[in-house]
């Protein structure tokens, strides 16, 4: 055995030369694998609509399950778009301690492992839930992994917002849990999400464009003009609220949703507004704030939807 051998045997069990792996840490990185943080964002509007849907409480077994189904399948969704973006989380500061690129996890056991739990979460869901939410999550999957991830994400400056539909399925499949089917409010639910996702997260690609270039993805604010996208991210904006107001005439929900409705969506405009006319001035870096317009995106949908869960359970 050479001396070269000898060190890599040694290392087999090192991470990146900081230490033994241990099952704490493994697990941790496969769970990093997830990406719980947006998955938290996913599922708050998950069990919100799920109130809905029943008019008050459904069963806690359906929430446990349609929670544990759903999770399962954004998880499964962020392993497999981890593993094929390996290579553009390499080159990002934001992304290269993400565990592929930082050795935790090899790519072949992100994939099998992202493989699996999307499998799994079709059948819990099909077989705990119903099939129309199995579909529903499936769908999601091949949307993000496939639509996003492999098609628009390297090709298009739209790609955020199309590639956005995926986050906006947890809202279907929640209300398919409880009924079996999907109405126009949860439609329209959908439509709040897919509007907002882009004033949300383009603030964000902003903040981190040199990251994004250097990746060579050509996210909005990397490849247009600071107006362009300022505008774009209004229009997006009013559309969102829009669609929020238009639940309102369906029946579903009263007046707390209503009037969180109207002063979240108020709120969050302004945030918009304001951001449009720093870019207007020439304003840039800190003084245009991207990153207030982020936490304020995330702010105005939990907002929102913890309004829409109380909602069933108010009345005048």
């Amino acid at each position: 055995m050479t001396a070269t051998q000898g060190a890599q045997l040694r290392g087999a069990g090192q991470d990146g030369g900081r230490g033994p792996r241990t099952v704490g840490s493994t697990l941790r990185a496969y769970v990093a694998l997830t990406k719980p943080r947006i998955i938290e964002l996913l599922l708050i509007t998950t069990i919100p609509t799920m109130f809905l849907a029943a008019g008050g409480f459904p069963s806690l077994w359906l929430i446990i399950a349609t929670m544990v189904g759903g999770y399962l399948a954004a998880g499964g969704a962020n392993a497999l778009n981890m593993y094929l973006e390996r290579d553009i989380d390499a080159k990002m500061k934001r992304t290269r301690k993400r565990p592929i690129p930082s050795g935790a996890v090899t790519p072949r056991a992100a994939l099998i492992f992202g493989l699996t739990i999307s499998a799994v979460s079709a059948l819990w869901l099909g077989l705990l839930v119903n099939w129309v939410s199995a579909a529903l999550a499936v769908g999601a999957i091949l949307l993000y992994v496939v639509f996003y991830t492999m098609i628009l994400k390297r090709r298009t400056s739209q790609n955020i917002v199309w590639g956005g539909i995926a986050g906006c399925m947890p809202v279907l499949i929640g209300w398919s849990a409880v009924t079996g089917t999907v109405s126009w409010t949860a439609v329209l639910l959908f439509l709040v999400i897919f509007f907002w996702t882009p004033p949300h997260y383009w603030p964000l690609a902003e903040k981190f464009q040199d990251d994004y270039a250097n990746a060579g993805v050509p996210m909005l604010p990397v490849v247009s003009s600071r107006s362009n996208v300022a505008r774009q991210m209004l229009l997006h904006t009013a559309l969102m609220i829009a669609s929020s107001l238009a639940i309102i005439p369906l029946g579903e929900t009263g007046w707390v949703y209503g009037v969180a409705a109207a002063a979240s969506g108020a709120w969050f405009g302004f945030l918009v507004v304001r951001y449009a006319l720093r870019v207007r001035q020439g304003l840039s870096g800190k003084a245009l704030a991207p990153m207030k317009v982020f936490h304020g995106s995330i702010t105005y949908l939990t907002v929102l939807f913890v309004a829409l869960a109380i909602d069933p359970f108010v009345t005048l």
